[in-house]
């Protein structure tokens, strides 16, 4: 059996006086795509902001690569390669897109990485590169929220956390974001995706995780689970 990249024990989590999470518990196998679905409020966004080091949990233990990382700050849990796509990007609406994009880097020294990086993002993403100059705020939905995953990448991430990447898209970005997913995964970063979109996520992941009231209330291989009659009530309108 492979060996988990990233491992959440026990997570618990409050907030205001209520238990927002409840016993979080997961891992990602280096090289796999695992989805968190559930309803607002079910503590998706919560266990991502826990792994990133934006808050801190009441109890329970975060490893990556073993060593443990509950409590360290964001700057080193992002130097080990642990990188948030926040919900709706959260981009520096005032910076150009070259600029957003360079601040993703900020903890790469040399300056031939982050002229690779740079070049890999703009493989990825064309529009970026012609719209290098232009101000952030500036740009349509859909190239917002390849901006804010370009600069995710532009830390060199071995897990990247993504938390509802098709918010807001058209159906056929959705697919566009879900095939980039792929793509990204596919050069061996591993993927933590929280979506709203179960039906996507459930296709792309190949294990998934369903929360309510902080919780994990079902897990299993997605191909399973996308077959759960539960789930398809709840989640996928069958």
């Amino acid at each position: 059996m492979h060996e988990a990249l990233l491992e959440l024990q026990d997570l618990h989590f409050n907030y205001g006086g209520a238990k927002t999470l409840r016993g979080i518990s997961f891992k990602l196998i280096e090289g796999d795509i695992i989805c968190i679905i559930g309803a607002n409020g079910a503590g998706k966004t919560t266990t991502l902001r826990i792994v990133s080091g934006l808050e801190k949990p009441a109890s329970g233990e975060i490893r990556f690569q073993k060593q443990r990382i509950d409590g360290l700050p964001p700057k080193e849990i992002l130097s080990r390669g642990i990188t948030l796509v926040p919900e709706q990007g959260h981009l520096f609406r005032n910076m150009t897109v070259f600029e957003n994009l360079m601040m993703g880097a900020y903890l790469l020294k040399e300056k031939e990485t982050i002229t690779k990086e740079l070049d890999r993002v703009y493989s990825y993403f064309p529009r970026l590169a012609e719209r290098a100059r232009q101000r952030a705020g500036s740009l349509s939905g859909g190239e917002r929220q390849m901006l804010a995953v370009g600069r995710a990448l532009m830390s060199k991430p071995r897990v990247l956390m993504m938390d509802e990447p098709s918010s807001g898209l058209a159906p056929q970005l959705v697919e566009m974001v879900g095939q980039l997913i792929l793509d990204i995964n596919g050069e061996g970063i591993s993927i933590v995706l929280v979506e709203q979109n179960a039906e996507m996520a459930l296709n792309i992941a190949r294990y998934g995780y369903v929360l309510e009231r902080g919780s994990v209330a079902l897990e299993g291989e997605t191909r399973v689970l996308i077959n759960n009659d539960l789930i398809k009530q709840a989640y996928l309108g069958v």
